[in-house]
């Protein structure tokens, strides 16, 4: 069996670990990296008093499974149509909101009844593994001439693995702008930077149920915690005083501005409200840069960052 044989299909469920059924020429996601686990996994062990020191064996008690993959990021080539990866953030606590012809924006939400699941089937060169019932989290990963990437890591009911064909996926052509060109501002400072990397920091939470017959319940979106860093060069503080702003514990916005340049395939990130937590040093080809980590926090509900497709 071959590593790089593998296909991932993914598709949003109705009702709550139900297999909804995808398909290849439907729910097919082009991904890197892709990588299964057993998570949770239990053995119940068995201890009596007896007269030898030998084990006796342990009992199978369930198990999870966890699916982590990279995706590129990019549109679906049309204005106000779900990218591919659409799924894939709303099964994360995202909102999608589309309108027609002109954009999809991904957000997050605090409302349980708006978190969606999803179910998987991974295949690997003549095996499936379908993962159900899935919520997950992930990072974003936006670094100079690269093309933009989100790092997703999912936890779901675990049904097979079976001997299943490879399936023969159809992937939507778009191909994925290149990070250059893109304007970035924070406080409204231009501050030249190399990256700029978020991590939502989605907690989820594995429920005990005896009733199931994996031993789990629901895997529900508990909390989400969004951080950011970036590299801005270093400048005097008559330029921009990242010490300053830091101790002053005040919020700044943040946006990249268009990245990409054809409608259909062109997105931006925002948030309203950056926080510095850290104030560090570092060196980009010699030249002095400051690494700033920071929070991204709301200032109404649920709004401390977007991801807008136009």
């Amino acid at each position: 069996m071959l590593k790089t044989r593998s296909v991932i299909l993914a598709k949003i469920e109705t009702t709550y670990n139900t297999d909804p059924t995808p398909t290849a020429g439907s729910n097919a996601i082009l991904v890197e990296n892709l990588t299964h686990s057993f998570e949770g996994a239990r053995m119940a062990e068995r201890t009596p008093v007896k007269p030898t020191f030998a084990p006796l064996k342990s009992l199978y008690a369930g198990s999870l499974i966890g699916v982590s993959f990279d995706v590129e990021i990019k549109g679906s080539g049309a204005a106000g149509t779900a990218p591919e990866l659409g799924v894939l953030l709303r099964a994360c606590g995202m909102t999608e909101t589309i309108v027609a012809s002109t954009s999809v924006t991904y957000a997050p939400t605090s409302t349980p009844s708006l978190h969606e699941s999803i179910t998987f089937y991974l295949y690997e060169d003549g095996l499936r593994y379908k993962c159900t019932g899935a919520r997950g989290s992930f990072t974003a990963d936006l670094s100079v001439a690269q093309k933009g990437k989100l790092s997703f890591k999912f936890v779901g009911h675990l049904v097979g693995p079976a001997d299943v064909a490879l399936a023969t996926p159809t992937y939507n052509s778009t191909v994925p702008p290149v990070l250059i060109n893109v304007p970035f501002a924070i406080d409204s400072y231009s501050a030249v930077i190399s990256k700029l990397n978020i991590d939502m920091g989605i907690a989820t939470a594995n429920a005990d149920n005896i009733a199931a017959a994996d031993g789990y319940g629901e895997i529900r979106i508990t909390g989400r915690a969004p951080t950011f860093t970036i590299d801005p060069e270093a400048a005097l503080v008559a330029a921009y005083d990242w010490v300053t702003k830091w101790q002053s514990s005040a919020s700044y916005a943040i946006t990249t501005g268009l990245i990409g340049s054809t409608a259909g395939n062109r997105y931006t990130v925002a948030g309203p409200a950056a926080v510095y937590s850290e104030v560090g040093n570092g060196d980009r080809g010699g030249v002095l840069t400051r690494e700033i980590k920071g929070q991204l926090v709301e200032t109404a509900a649920d709004n401390e960052i977007t991801l807008a497709f136009s």
